[in-house]
């Protein structure tokens, strides 16, 4: 019998599923590595890392715009294709809809730009992000009948999923003051977090996305948490590097993810 079935913590897995759960961790990993070998997405700092033509970018705002607004309206358009379902489809409908709306609204009120986006990136970024809102919520679909888990963890699994997006909204109004509208350059982060991780935004975003497969409970969302957490992982120590690349006073003891740890 396998592992999550032995701990009771996860809905039984289906062949789809699980081919769906392998290929997720594999192309997140993926990305992860090109992020270590100096192969970037092309947004926020790492825009200009690769050589692209002017026509082949877009402003940064419109471009961020448009990574997050299909996955926010797949998870709209969940409450309309599938309206039936028990709480626990209820409640992750909800938090990828609330995820990906927050992602939106600070698109339209809280970042500031100054840059641009590579077109290839753009739409990379966001046929992944929609594909994982749909995904997430069909896998739960297909759960639904099934023997509920020996173990819930939908009440864990909201705190968390609270802590992190709260987290992950206040960092991101950090870093939002570090620049005036219009300005090109870039700052060493202060306040909340910063003092310990350079990316304390991703490390939230980590905790949101945990709390989501924790409130799913299938292998599916516990396969998109692990891959998007190494890429994050791997984001943030190109982030530090970059950052004491740029910065001869970058405080050395400041980590990329983890407090006192990496």
């Amino acid at each position: 019998m396998a592992i999550p079935m032995v701990l009771g913590v996860l809905f039984p897995p289906r062949l789809a599923i699980t081919a769906a759960s392998v290929l997720a961790l594999t192309s997140l990993g993926i990305l992860g590595f090109l992020e270590i070998r100096g192969i970037h997405l092309k947004y926020s700092k790492f825009s200009n890392a690769a050589a692209s033509s002017i026509s082949s970018k877009v402003p940064s705002r419109v471009g961020m715009f448009f990574l997050y607004t299909p996955a926010f309206l797949a998870g709209v358009a969940s409450f309309w294709l599938f309206p039936d379902g028990d709480l626990r489809f209820l409640l992750l409908k909800s938090a990828i809809t609330i995820h990906f709306f927050k992602r939106v609204f600070e698109v339209a009120f809280i970042h500031k730009y100054s840059g641009e986006m590579g077109i290839d990136s753009m739409i990379i970024i966001s046929v992944s992000y929609f594909f994982l809102s749909f995904s997430l919520i069909y896998t739960q679909l297909l759960t639904l009948g099934l023997p509920e888990p020996s173990i819930d963890l939908k009440n864990p699994g909201i705190a968390l999923f609270l802590i992190g997006i709260s987290g992950n909204f206040y960092h991101h109004y950090l870093l939002s003051k570090l620049r005036e509208e219009g300005g090109k350059g870039y700052k060493i982060p202060r306040g909340g977090l910063f003092g310990m991780v350079i990316c304390p935004h991703y490390l939230f975003e980590i905790l949101g996305l945990l709390g989501i497969s924790l409130i799913s409970q299938t292998l599916y969302s516990l396969s998109a948490t692990l891959g998007s957490a190494f890429y994050l992982v791997c984001r943030s120590y190109v982030t530090r590097r970059w950052y004491i690349s740029k910065f001869e006073d970058f405080p050395k003891e400041v980590k990329a993810l983890i407090p006192y740890v990496f």
